[in-house]
């Protein structure tokens, strides 16, 4: 029989080489499964794979009842993933998870999103620095690197890893068009049309090259040269919000939301929002039919068949 330290670390390898798993992903399943360690340990159970049974798996999920759901039911999906590929090779007889029923509810909620005016308020504080004066200085870089930023969250509707990630030959400024690489490594082009975006990108890329060139060529730099964080991102789209004076929690995936709303409010098939997005359902995309009660208050003001004849009592 195996120790489940070892067959955790044989399961981490088919998903770093195998199943070529981002190191992200591998991470969130390296701290799941030492939670199920630390567990056993505690409770003095068996470490051998082979002794982890319904039992061991019920008393840790009872373990992590006071954590959000959506963790729940992260860590479990961790455990199924863990527990059937060492069924598949064979490396243990009876998996725990086989006629287990579980059933974690997580509450439906629709994503926060900004209205135009608040997005045109957070590019206003991003573009109040003057980017005529002061090119040698750490704040005119800083400024005009996190008017990109703003400006690529909402060009794309790309995840905060998807733009920390982007690199200068992902863009081609000429043509307007920008590969990102997502969830799964999957790849998907977004054409970028609008000019002042084009321009700004075209600036920043002109004026700083030396600076993303030794940076081993990611677009989006630090001030020690290195690539821009995904933490970091979130803490300009902060800064510029608090700068903007919106009330609203913006991060950098609410302008992901707001774009994919904004889109459909603008009648754009949702099949479009789907492949701009990357989702790979469209059920996921299909959450946004739901987010703007306001849109539906004027369908049904303007639409709705019930204006075209009067009852009068």
């Amino acid at each position: 029989m195996g120790n489940i330290l070892s067959e955790i670390k044989e399961f981490l390898n088919h998903c770093r080489y195998e199943k070529n798993l981002s190191e992200k992903t591998i991470e969130a399943y390296n701290t799941d499964l030492n939670q199920l360690i630390k567990f056993l340990i505690e409770k003095e159970y068996s470490l051998e794979i082979e002794n982890v049974s319904k039992v061991e798996i019920r008393g840790f999920i009872e373990s992590i009842a006071s954590m959000k759901p959506k963790s729940i039911k992260r860590k479990i999906a961790t455990l199924k993933a863990m527990f059937n590929f060492l069924e598949f090779e064979d490396k243990i007889i009876v998996n725990p998870f086989r006629k287990m029923r579980i059933n974690i509810h997580e509450p439906k909620r629709l994503p926060k999103v900004m209205n135009i005016s608040e997005v045109s308020a957070i590019f206003k504080s991003a573009f109040k620095y003057n980017y005529s004066k002061n090119k040698k200085s750490y704040s005119f870089f800083e400024s005009l690197r996190n008017a990109v930023v703003i400006e690529l969250l909402f060009a794309t509707g790309a995840r905060v890893s998807e733009i920390a990630n982007l690199r200068t030959e992902d863009i081609n400024i000429s043509t307007g068009s920008l590969t990102i690489f997502g969830k799964g490594d999957k790849e998907r082009i977004i054409e970028i049309c609008n000019k002042e975006t084009l321009r700004l990108l075209y600036k920043y890329q002109k004026i700083f090259k030396k600076r993303i060139q030794d940076s081993g060529g990611f677009f989006l730099i630090n001030r020690l040269g290195k690539k821009l964080s995904d933490q970091s991102i979130r803490g300009i789209v902060k800064n510029l919000s608090n700068l903007a004076g919106i009330q609203k929690h913006i991060t950098p995936h609410v302008f992901r939301h707001t774009l994919a709303t904004l889109l459909l409010e603008n009648d754009v098939d949702i099949k479009y929002i789907q492949s701009i997005l990357g989702h790979s359902s469209i059920m996921t995309t299909q959450i946004y039919t739901h987010v703007n009660r306001e849109k539906q208050r004027q369908i049904l003001i303007t639409k709705h068949p019930r204006k075209d004849f009067s009852m009068i009592i």
